[in-house]
């Protein structure tokens, strides 16, 4: 009798990638909202990099990277340094572009929120991560 032959997972295509990242994004941003965050960006582009969700509640503004992963531990390790040095940096960009506009954000304060998506389980935040 021959063994089962372990089930290898195929990498994923680009699309698939792409499509599952936005789920992931709607989700997280959908258990933020069910939290009194209020969306203020979704998948905001700079010349340095992309930053996820951008929520703001109270007078707190969280920039938010969503990371669909097996675990929690996975979802956290795949927000390296240089990571969260570009999220930092496309930040000071948006805030420095709201300013621009006028907006007053001298009584707000800012956060960096992992939030972590695994198969099955509701989004897990973590606050302050980085």
């Amino acid at each position: 009798m021959r063994a089962p032959r372990e089930r290898r997972e195929q990498p994923m295509s680009r699309q698939e990638a792409e499509r599952r990242g936005h789920l992931a994004e709607a989700l997280a941003a959908f258990s933020l909202q069910l939290r009194g965050y209020r969306i203020l960006a979704r998948r905001h582009r700079t010349r340095l990099g992309e930053i996820d969700l951008i929520v703001k509640r109270g007078a707190l503004i969280a920039f938010v990277e969503v990371k669909a992963r097996s675990d929690e531990r996975a979802a956290i390790d795949a927000v390296s340094h240089t990571t969260a040095t570009r999220i930092r940096s496309a930040s000071d960009l948006w805030i420095t572009a709201q300013m621009k506009r006028g907006v007053d954000l001298s009584r707000v304060s800012y956060r960096y929120d992992i939030v972590a998506i695994m198969p099955w389980r509701w989004p897990r935040h973590f606050a302050d991560a980085f």
